[in-house]
């Protein structure tokens, strides 16, 4: 890793920072004093923003709870109705027809990189649990992603893995807005998870992307008002001026994956439009956010999450609006995640999974979208495919949706169908693995055939708080109760515990995992994120200035 200095914009000690987390394998080379003073530096000039914005997110959910629906915003009609483009797209991101996002361990980055998609995501936020040495280590790796350095060698079988020929674009999601990052304090403050992981990732990499004829990509999650994009805006104009990197060189793709931020697409990109790479159908958390959004409201209970598809009119109204606003601003409208995991001792099941993304992703290349995401490398081929097929230019900039921006009431129709006691079981299951998997540091686990991460886990968690909150009607004509939902979980965590076996169970984090989702499905109003609340459990935190 290069040395570098500290630019006369970051000044050294402007700022107290107390380090806490434990020492890794990588600590000296990313933890530099120089990188920590940048960081120090953002959290000094951004942290009370931060703050400020999370004050309003709480605010509008207790309008959104007592009565108040999102909406168009009528001061910034301007905006959505005069015509202006963001920033032309580089040359080097026109065709990103098939992204793949992952973890940022070694192997994945390598694989992802190496998968013949056009970007691999690394992913700081919904496909890491957020553990000290998960985030140092995964900053290591993207360093040598970067010089085309990475290695890996598997310890069991002594298999060596390293970047193939091609590799993909790398764009890096950090974690949003609403996280901390304990281990490091700021004049005695937790640093916005955001700030630190951007912060290291451009101190350490932005500078010789820039030398080899690239730029620092990013993904930017779980925002829900463009007032969050600015910020952002003013984040990167910072980091470019302060490094000296040319002004608009960074390059970010907005994940409109909340209900609010639906109804302001058009100024999200108004306020990235020096820095935008477009939206992106970040669908998953987009349902739990719906779900969120219309809590405390009984006429909004939502059905088994396998039966909210693309094809609910809420979904649909939404997906067709990011198009039509990302073409008309001359920027890429990319589709949603296929999380389907092939199954290689059932090639029935896997066969079915293929046909399912081959639909799915037809729908989006035919709609307008200019790519679509993936969690596994075998899906790749399948995606480019279909978009090869339908696409035969780099994008489609030139398509437009019919019809006009959709109505309110078109994005917060309620979605429809069956709520059953065989889901329920099922997201219990799925709900209680991924947790104890995360506690152990694990954030991306294929279960079932399909890949489960974070925004997977809160739909299902968060609807089935929803369910109980209102004891919602299921399919077979009962009511779902606390004391039914506390039954069933007892019978699942007994199923479960005679699968794996009582040794290995009780060895586990099973109990910790148990009472997470618990505590998550039934508190009195709904927790805003279930990694917020894990987080605590993951912490390790050691006496003030000692690393």
């Amino acid at each position: 890793m290069e040395a570098r200095t500290l630019p006369p914009k970051v000044r050294p000690g402007s700022a107290r920072l107390d380090l806490r987390g434990p020492r890794t394998p990588s600590s000296p080379l990313v933890l530099t004093p120089e990188a920590l003073a940048f960081v120090a530096e953002l959290a000094r000039r951004y942290t009370p923003r931060v703050q400020e914005l999370l004050a309003r997110r709480r605010e509008r959910q207790a309008e959104f709870d007592g009565g108040r629906f999102p909406d168009y915003l009528p001061e910034t009609v301007g905006i959505r109705t005069s015509e202006w483009t963001v920033a032309p797209i580089p040359p080097e991101l026109q065709d990103r027809r098939v992204e793949i996002t992952g973890p940022v361990d070694r192997k994945m980055v390598i694989n992802g990189l190496s998968s013949g998609a056009n970007v691999y995501m690394a992913d700081f936020e919904d496909a890491t649990s957020p553990t000290w040495q998960n985030l140092i280590e995964g900053q290591q790796n993207l360093v040598d992603a970067v010089r085309g350095t990475i290695r890996y060698v598997q310890p069991d079988t002594g298999k060596i893995y390293t970047l193939g020929p091609n590799a993909a674009t790398l764009f890096v999601r950090p974690r949003g807005w609403h996280l901390w990052e304990k281990h490091v304090l700021v004049e005695g403050q937790p640093v916005p998870a955001a700030l630190f992981d951007v912060g290291l990732y451009f101190w350490h990499n932005a500078a010789h992307l820039v030398a080899t004829g690239r730029r620092p990509c990013f993904y930017l999650p779980k925002m829900e008002s463009h007032r969050e994009a600015r910020l952002w805006a003013e984040v990167f104009a910072f980091a470019e001026e302060a490094l000296e990197i040319p002004p608009g060189t960074v390059r970010a793709t907005v994940l409109i994956e909340t209900l609010p931020a639906a109804f302001q697409m058009d100024e999200i990109l108004w306020e990235l439009r020096a820095y935008s790479a477009g939206l992106n159908c970040g669908r998953w958390d987009y349902i739990f956010s719906y779900i969120k959004t219309f809590a405390e409201h009984a006429a909004f209970v939502v059905p088994d999450r396998g039966a909210i598809g693309m094809d609910q009119p809420f979904l649909a109204a939404y997906s067709r609006a990011l198009v039509m606003i990302c073409h008309r601003r001359g920027i890429h409208a990319m589709g949603g995640m296929a999380a389907q995991v092939p199954l290689k001792d059932d090639p029935v099941a896997s066969a079915l999974a293929l046909d399912k993304v081959r639909a799915d992703k037809l729908r989006e290349v035919k709609l307008g979208h200019d790519g679509t995401w993936v969690a596994h490398p075998a899906l790749v081929p399948v995606a480019r495919e279909v978009f090869d097929a339908h696409m035969p230019g780099p994008n489609q900039l030139h398509v437009r949706p019919p019809g006009g921006p959709p109505r309110a009431f078109d994005l917060c129709a309620v979605p429809q169908g069956p709520r059953t006691t065989s889901t329920l079981r099922h997201d219990i299951d799925v709900c209680v693995r991924y947790l104890e998997a995360w506690l152990r540091g694990v954030g991306s686990v294929a279960l079932y055939g399909q890949m489960e991460d974070a925004a997977t886990v809160e739909i299902a968690r968060s609807q089935i708080w929803q369910w109980i909150r209102h004891g919602a009607r299921l399919s077979d004509g009962t009511d779902l109760t606390l004391s039914r939902f506390e039954r069933l979980l007892d019978e699942e965590m007994t199923r479960l515990r005679a699968q794996i076996g009582a040794e290995a169970f009780d060895r586990g984090r099973w109990a910790e995992a148990r009472a997470l989702f618990q505590r998550a499905c039934t508190a009195r109003r709904l927790p805003s994120f279930v990694t917020s609340l894990a987080y605590e459990r993951i912490v390790t935190l050691l006496p003030p200035s000692m690393e």
